[in-house]
């Protein structure tokens, strides 16, 4: 460690390449700040650093002791789902020491990579006697002419049968920063801002057991945007841990700033998951990302019996897809005797079956069965023992109660006993993923977004899938895996559909999600051109690599992602107008060409062809889409 020469003296901490670069020093007041750059260009103005505890305050009056080397740290490692399936990280790391007038001790650690920036707290010391931070002071302070891409945390609480926080609003697009929220409660994670000509994502990772769920704080004058906690009312009970608290040692999630010139740091970076910890989950055989039919997205609950997901297996079987996801109140309308039939027929066409479960204890009104089956241990192991005996794969849990430490370790307590039992998870009504695919790989999504859902309930939703879609490559779905549930060539019923099916088919390619659940219901497939349907009966069920070619948050977004040496490019154009594009292919190595489909004559129609080279001109037309499989 080397000894810290004074107040003005700056600590230093560059990414390898020499981008980015961080700087710390402590204010006049004793507050620790940090500012972050890339190249000339300051992204993060001078933000503060700090934890208050209930007995330990490390806002003010700090000394900074010690400063260590530059440590270069490096990491290798591989993903069954997400981005990229073989992730190298690489970062300078330095661990900054302080403490208070009481002579309490923090650590501070940096570490800084060519896509970005993160840090944490570390409390050290050996207690056995229970610390608790009250508030967290870190800030985030933009540029003041920035803009942001923002979701709108909710109260908790509130919506439909109390089931809020879920993650479920729409972004608010090309905000200036500074700007409250108009729920009252800040701004959820991930927030993508532009600044200065270069883009910005914030968020955090690496969400332990000793921790709750944070977000930006709702007031952020002249754009400095604070980290707020959970609310009160997200414990697993009246009387469960909100607030975080533990015993020492003790760290806190990273804090984590992606940045770069263009969208594409954005869209590639893997830093929610370099910086979480590795599984330690030995036999990962059966986790085995796949494609789902689902009937309940278009035909609700009525669909849930016996005779219609027989068809819906029937369905998965042909389009070669692994999974057949049978939703809520299966227990009451089939019967765990009848599923545990289906799950065996299911098997005889080479599907697996995936079932619904309520999360309830107390923390909200949601009626939905099978309920009160998973919060209570005992009750739950039991529960997971008798899905493995009938054969069942996964499970899909819903409404869950908000970002509380206690809710965040009732999310682990279902994974561990998840893999204990080898079943594949899917959380709905949910928090962010947090790092948590590299730590439980069997988390195979998560939905924290506004899904295809509710596209049924309301025109209102109906008419904003368009630039809702065209945001969420940028903001939600650049930090894990997100179960939107895309692909409809149907009619909604007794909604109108904006989006062409050229659109729709290329949010296959386009969100990534390590069990797509696809809405399209068997009587509309049959309809679609033999190369549609084949393209959903082909396309890979786990990525390999991800590009960004082109896009605008809101507007336009364009992906390419590889499996099998083959690469998949996928478009949609949020505007109201026909949109001409002008893609580069040649990132994706040395492509000969490949076949495009995209929209026909109408909006639900389809025209197919092949092109040569590795430049092409297309128009996407208003709401449309395409996808490319090349050469």
């Amino acid at each position: 460690m080397l000894a810290w020469a004074g107040k003005q003296d700056p600590i230093l901490i560059s990414s390898p390449d020499g981008a980015v670069r961080v700087t710390v020093r402590l204010s006049e007041q004793g507050t620790p700040v940090y500012s972050v750059a890339y190249k000339d260009t300051e992204l993060i103005r001078s933000s503060r650093l700090g934890l208050q505890l209930a007995d330990a305050d490390f806002t003010q009056d700090l000394q900074l002791g010690s400063a260590s080397k530059v440590e270069l740290v490096t990491d290798t490692y591989t993903l069954t789902n997400d981005k990229r399936a073989t992730c190298r990280y690489q970062a300078n790391r330095r661990v900054l020491a302080l403490s208070n007038s009481k002579g309490d001790q923090l650590t501070v650690v940096f570490q800084v990579s060519n896509d970005g920036a993160a840090f944490r707290y570390l409390l050290p010391g050996e207690t056995k006697e229970v610390k608790r931070v009250v508030a967290e002071k870190t800030t985030f302070h933009l540029p003041a002419a920035a803009k942001g891409w923002l979701h709108p945390h909710a109260v908790a609480q509130s919506g439909w049968a109390n089931t809020q926080p879920s993650y479920e609003e729409y972004y608010k697009m090309g905000l200036a920063a500074g700007t409250p929220s108009d729920l009252g409660q800040g701004w959820s994670f991930p927030a993508l801002f532009e600044a200065a000509g270069h883009w910005v994502l914030l968020t955090e990772t690496d969400m332990g057991r000793n921790y709750c769920g944070a977000h930006l704080a709702h007031l952020s004058p002249d754009s400095e945007y604070g980290v707020a906690l959970a609310q009160p009312q997200e414990g697993t009970t009246p009387t469960a841990p909100v607030l975080p608290e533990s015993t020492l040692p003790w760290s806190t999630p990273w804090r984590v700033i992606v940045l770069g010139p263009t969208l594409g740091t954005i869209v590639e970076s893997t830093l929610t998951t370099d910086l979480s910890a590795p599984t330690n989950l030995k036999d990962q055989a059966f986790i085995k990302p796949g494609k789902a039919a689902w009937s309940w997205a278009l035909l609700k609950d009525g669909a849930t019996v016996y005779e219609v997901q027989k068809n819906f297996i029937d369905y998965a079987a042909d389009m070669k897809w692994r999974y057949c996801l049978i939703d809520a109140l299966w227990d009451k309308h089939i019967g765990y005797d009848k599923v545990t039939e289906l799950a065996q027929y299911a098997r005889s066409k080479n599907v697996d079956l995936l079932l619904w479960y309520n999360s309830n204890g107390n923390w909200n009104k949601a009626p939905q069965t099978p309920i009160n089956r998973l919060y209570d241990p005992a009750t739950r192991k039991k529960e997971f023992a008798r899905l493995q005996q009938m054969g069942i794969k996964g499970i899909k849990i819903d409404f869950f109660g908000g970002d509380g430490q206690s809710m965040m370790n009732y999310y682990q307590d279902l994974l561990d006993d998840a893999a204990q039992a080898k079943l594949l998870m899917n959380f709905h009504g949910t928090t962010l993923p947090r790092g948590w695919t590299r730590t439980y790989p069997h988390l195979l999504t998560m939905e924290a977004v506004r899904g295809f859902e509710f596209l049924t309930f309301e025109q209102a939703n109906t008419d904003q899938e368009p630039t809702h879609c065209a945001v969420l490559p940028f903001t939600r779905n650049a930090v894990g895996p997100m179960d939107f549930t895309p692909v409809c060539f149907s009619e909604i019923p007794n909604h109108n559909r904006l989006t062409t099916n050229g659109f729709e088919l290329a949010l296959s390619v386009l969100f990534q999600s390590g069990i797509q659940h696809y809405v399209e219901v068997p009587e509309s497939m049959k309809k679609q051109p033999p190369y549609v349907v084949d393209f959903l009966r082909n396309l890979p069920s786990h990525w390999d690599d991800v590009k960004f070619l082109d896009g605008y948050p809101g507007q336009y977004a364009v992906i390419a992602r590889q499996a099998n040496n083959k690469w998949y490019v996928a478009g949609i154009n949020g505007t109201p107008i026909d949109k001409t594009l002008t893609l580069d292919l040649s990132a994706l190595g040395a492509p000969k060409g490949g076949t495009l489909i995209t929209d026909g004559r109408t909006s639900r129609d389809f025209t197919s062809r092949h092109f040569d080279g590795s430049k092409l001109t297309l128009l996407v037309k208003t709401h449309g889409g395409f996808v490319l499989e090349l050469d």
